[in-house]
């Protein structure tokens, strides 16, 4: 069922570096990025895949991995990501405004992880990292921007989602025994009332 299927889709920044991802596996998974929704139908993503082992070493500090998560300085060696998707914007084919990309990124992210957890995979979507630096390391050519960096592999870690408590807060926070926990609103909170016209 979808509703179990998204449930299952969470954030995960714990992986087993250990077990490669099939690269067919990837190229499904751009496929279903592909197949999604796109403002003017401009299909302007494009997608580099990322699994050989020097170039994600070289990758990896140059991403920021938690930001409630201060003093973490990101998965330790052994549980990094064995593959990252980088999703680009190709600025040759954007007509319309910068926004629309960002509507199309969110739905092929969505549908790749989707099919991700479906197949037992885990991701995490980066936004915070070093554009100048991502785009020398990886030789991208002009018309290509980094807008985020999906990091995938088999998850190390537990991911628990609760409510948000009374004190409203909603930072996600890893307890003793490393089990990261995902506070949420609650339906009711998010859902606003219609109002009666006259």
């Amino acid at each position: 069922m979808i509703h179990d299927l998204v449930r299952r889709t969470r954030t995960v920044r714990r992986f087993q570096e250990d077990r490669p991802l099939d690269p067919s596996l990837l190229r499904q998974l751009i496929d279903l990025a592909r197949l999604g929704g796109s403002a003017r139908n401009a299909q302007v993503l494009k997608y580099m895949v990322i699994t050989e082992e020097p170039i994600r070493r070289q990758l990896f500090p140059l991403l920021a991995w938690a930001g409630y998560l201060p003093h973490w300085p990101g998965p330790a060696p052994g549980e990094r990501p064995s593959a990252y998707i980088l999703c680009l914007l190709d600025t040759a084919l954007q007509k319309g405004p910068a926004t629309e990309a960002h509507f199309d990124l969110g739905i092929a992210t969505q549908n790749l992880l989707l099919g991700a957890a479906e197949q037992g995979v885990s991701g995490c979507r980066i936004g915070a990292f070093a554009p100048a630096k991502v785009h020398g390391l990886l030789r991208l050519s002009e018309h290509c921007q980094v807008l985020l960096v999906l990091a995938l592999g088999y998850p190390a870690e537990t991911v628990v989602l609760e409510e948000v408590g009374e004190d409203g807060d909603i930072r996600y926070w890893h307890d003793g025994q490393g089990v990261h926990h995902v506070p949420k609103r609650r339906l009711e909170e998010i859902l606003v009332p219609t109002p009666e016209l006259g």
